[in-house]
């Protein structure tokens, strides 16, 4: 039997079923949180009136800040209050879940990330302080957390490992961040054509994806025709870009170098919805 090399490629992931997390605002009840999986529908949460929300990699879990500045989880079917005494009310300051979907990251005051476990147990810890608190994400390796300024001007890509910010490159001004490579370098996001459309960054339920290289500032153009309207990238390095169609959006499937893998439409009810996550 013949060993097998070190040089051979890693076995392919799988293709996506379609099964993903999706928001919409649902009149009076506030915000709610959706996952569509095997043709059905199931709801993950119901948020409030806030779009300070965050639902989880795995699709099973949400987090939000309150108006009152409290986070909490839904999981299991049951909803707990981990952290308060947060800003409520401002649209921008959502927490983030961790790749693995047991912490969740959030700002605390104008400066700090915080993370907390989100089962409630143990203390809250101080990943470090940043400027870039709005639309907060985190790299799946857990290595890097970013946001974006409360003035929207800038982002800022915080070490978790150092508790060190640094301004990304290539920022004038930015409305929106989705989400971060694996590896922290390269991240989704929304740039105005100018500062009289910064908003007042309430999560989007739609925007043109542009992926940001944070420490040469280069952008990276996406290879798929049509009207971009979302992108996020999966923990295995996979990107999914969002693109609008008559009947339904479209799903297409990138692989690190920007070819095609696949393509996944969407049903017809998460049309209008915002896009969260894509499930693995």
């Amino acid at each position: 039997m013949v060993a097998p090399s070190a040089a051979s490629a890693a076995p392919a992931a799988p293709e996506l079923s379609g099964a993903a997390v999706y928001a919409a605002y649902a009149g009076s009840t506030g915000n709610q949180l959706s996952r569509y999986q095997g043709g059905k529908w199931s709801t993950v949460a119901t948020t409030g009136t806030m779009p300070q929300y965050a639902a989880s990699p795995d699709g099973r879990k949400a987090a939000w800040v309150t108006q009152t500045g409290r986070l909490q989880v839904r999981q299991g079917g049951k909803t707990t209050t981990i952290v308060s005494g947060l800003q409520g009310g401002t649209p921008c300051l959502t927490p983030v879940w961790s790749a693995d979907s047991t912490q969740v990251a959030y700002p605390q005051g104008s400066d700090t990330i915080m993370s907390v476990k989100a089962d409630g147990t143990g203390a809250p810890r101080k990943l470090g302080r940043s400027q870039g608190v709005c639309h907060l994400a985190w790299s799946a390796d857990g290595r890097y957390v970013a946001g974006y300024t409360g003035e929207a001007d800038a982002l800022y890509r915080l070490d978790v490992k150092t508790g060190k910010a640094a301004p990304a490159k290539g920022v004038r001004w930015i409305t929106h961040l989705q989400s971060l490579s694996p590896n922290g370098r390269n991240a989704v996001v929304q740039f105005p054509a100018n500062p009289d459309m910064l908003g007042d960054g309430s999560w989007p339920t739609a925007f043109k994806p542009v992926v940001l290289d944070m420490v040469t500032g280069k952008k990276r153009p996406l290879a798929v025709k049509g009207k971009l309207i979302g992108a996020l990238y999966l923990a295995d390095g996979r990107l999914v870009v969002r693109v609008a169609g008559d009947d339904h959006n479209t799903l297409v499937v990138l692989d690190g170098a920007g070819k095609e893998l696949q393509r996944i439409a969407e049903p017809a009810k998460a049309k209008k919805q915002a896009l969260l996550q894509v499930l693995p």
